[in-house]
C-alpha cells in the first residue's frame, strides 16, 4: 500500500471503524484462550487476518491488529506476547522475521497541523525485509523499510529507513518546531 490520507468524517473512514470493533472482537476473544488452544488461535487469527497463517508462523497472544487485512506475514515468521499491528496502511513482515514482546507498529497518524489533525488520519506502509529481529518494546513508525538481517534493539523507535545488515538502538525525540 502507498502513502494514505484519509478523511475522518467519510465512508471509507467508516468502514475502516466498523472493521475496527469487529477485529477488537476476535483478538479479545483470541487474547482469553488457553494457551494450548492451536485449534481456536488458529480459526480467530484466519478470521483476523483473512486467510490462514503462513507455514511454521507463530503468534503469541496476547496479540493486538486494529485492521487485520494489511498485516501480510512471511513463513517462519515468530510473533511474541503483547504485541501490536495498527496495519491500516499495510504492514509486510518477510520470512523469518522474529518479533519481541511488546513490540507495536505503527502505520497510521494524524497531520501536524491542529487544524487538519481532527479532520484526516494519515497513513504510509511498513515494510520488514527477511530475517530481521525486532526486540522486546521497540515500536516501528509509519513509512519505514527494514533491509535484510538488520537488528532493531529493544526499545528502540524507528522512524527512518534501516539498511540491510543493520543494528539500531535507541529512543529519539527533539524537537523539530514549534507553532
Amino acid at each position: 500500500m502507498s502513502d494514505r490520507l484519509m478523511r475522518i468524517h467519510g465512508p471509507e473512514f467508516q468502514a475502516m471503524a466498523d472493521r475496527v470493533l469487529e477485529v477488537t472482537a476476535l483478538t479479545s476473544r483470541l487474547n482469553v484462550l488457553l494457551f494450548d488452544d492451536e485449534a481456536g488461535k488458529a480459526a480467530l487469527l484466519e478470521q483476523i487476518l483473512g486467510r490462514p497463517l503462513p507455514a511454521r508462523t507463530t503468534i503469541y497472544p496476547p496479540f493486538f491488529t486494529d485492521h487485520g487485512l494489511h498485516l501480510e506475514l512471511g513463513e517462519r515468521v515468530f510473533i511474541n506476547q503483547n504485541c501490536t499491528f495498527l496495519d491500516y496502511a499495510g504492514i509486510r513482515l518477510g520470512e523469518r522475521v522474529m518479533v519481541g514482546p511488546q513490540a507495536r507498529f505503527i502505520t497510521s497518524g494524524h497531520p501536524v497541523d491542529p487544524a487538519e489533525r481532527k479532520l484526516y488520519l494519515t497513513g504510509a506502509p511498513i515494510d520488514v525485509a527477511e530475517n530481521v529481529w525486532i526486540g522486546a518494546g521497540a515500536t516501528i513508525l509509519p513509512g519505514v523499510s527494514i533491509g535484510r538481517d538488520a537488528v532493531i534493539a529493544a526499545g528502540a523507535v524507528v522512524a527512518d529507513d534501516v539498511a540491510p545488515g543493520t543494528l539500531v538502538a535507541g529512543p529519539k525525540a527533539s524537537e523539530i518546531r514549534r507553532w
